[in-house]
């Protein structure tokens, strides 16, 4: 299958890079940097198996993604309508969009932007880019997609690629709970600066995730979403699927770049206050990342 990737980061570069070593014709978009090491050298793909050059088309122009059958939008929550503006004029009339992103509201954007419905996927990776063009995977990688006509085939595609999916039809409440993991660990590994394995032995560090996710979830109550389960066990777990991870906000904010974290914890902190709901905790650590963020250089 011909396979865009819009977003050629960690995420982005894994999943497309599964695919191409299955054998599917994937193009990844991404920054100079990275695509240009990738069109001499392929992507390098470093799994917890295997490390390997697997060979693909790279881009800097979203013209690339024109023809593709299957389109993969990896961008950060913050150049979702950008992405989408972009792509628009090059997409084929039948290609199916599939939004692998963060936050809970991106499929809904991008759909009304592209005028076609856009799949919204929960994903569960530890990767990194940890170089041009070099991608490594530090644990686990699974998708939650909704439901539709192709979520059968998608789910075998990914599948034969080494990708497990599941197909559930409480996608919204799916992407809550992974929105609710990431307001526990982002901003804190971000602030404090140490990966998860570490982080979690930290003084009362377990307490105030406990806050974060109460919040999280009297927020999402008073929105009408039903979470598939409770979140705190796995809450718990990312500790020890993914020790050495840092969050992406953490991973932004030492390359110096804007993180995601209005649409983390600053969702939550927005929700909040449309549905009279306080939220102490997330609009801290939403207050704390943004001035590391807006810290001058140096």
């Amino acid at each position: 299958m011909k396979t865009a990737v819009m977003g050629a980061g960690a995420v982005g570069c894994y999943y497309g890079g599964m695919l191409a070593r299955a054998g599917h014709a994937v193009t990844l978009i991404g920054r100079s940097e990275h695509v240009t090491v990738m069109q001499r050298d392929g992507l390098r793909l470093q799994a917890q198996t295997f490390d390997e050059r697997v060979p693909l088309a790279a881009s800097t122009d979203a013209s690339a993604a024109a023809g593709a059958a299957l389109v993969l939008v990896c961008v950060k929550s913050t150049d979702t309508d950008a992405a989408g503006r972009q792509l628009a004029p090059h997409l084929a009339p039948g290609a199916l969009v599939l939004s692998l992103q963060n936050g809970v509201d991106n499929a809904e954007r991008l759909q009304a932007l592209l005028q076609r419905p856009v799949l919204p996927a929960v994903v569960y990776v530890a990767s990194e880019m940890a170089g041009p063009g070099h991608v490594r995977h530090n644990g686990r990688g699974e998708l939650v997609i909704g439901p539709s006509a192709d979520s059968s085939a998608l789910a075998a595609l990914f599948a034969q690629a080494g990708v497990p999916v599941q197909v559930s039809d409480n996608v919204r409440g799916a992407l809550w709970s992974k929105l609710v993991l990431n307001c526990a660990w982002n901003a804190l590994s971000a602030i404090s600066r140490r990966p998860y394995g570490e982080l979690v032995h930290g003084i009362g560090v377990t307490e105030v995730m406990r806050d974060v996710v109460n919040e999280c979830l009297a927020v999402a109550a008073a929105d009408g979403v039903t979470l598939p389960a409770d979140p705190w066990p796995a809450v718990l777990r990312i500790a020890d699927t993914m020790p050495a991870q840092f969050s992406s906000t953490a991973q932004d904010l030492q390359r110096g770049k804007p993180s995601e974290i209005d649409h983390l914890n600053g969702f939550v902190v927005a929700r909040g206050l449309a549905l009279n709901v306080p939220t102490p905790v997330n609009r801290a650590l939403h207050t704390l990342v943004r001035l590391i963020e807006q810290r001058p250089a140096g």
